[in-house]
């Protein structure tokens, strides 16, 4: 039925607004995963210093 279809859209983008907020939420109170640390700090410590 042709009148059945605004509210069919409206359903679908309510469920898409719900999905949406839910996802942006749980990706921000995510745990953000720790850094490895680089082995470009221990070098820079080794590295000889030509300016003395």
């Amino acid at each position: 039925m042709p009148q059945m279809s605004p509210l069919l859209w409206l359903n679908l983008f309510f469920f898409f607004i719900l999905g949406y907020t839910l996802f942006l939420t749980l990706n921000y109170f995510c745990a953000h995963p720790t850094k490895i640390k680089t082995l470009k700090i221990q070098l820079l410590t080794q590295e000889k210093s030509w300016k003395w």
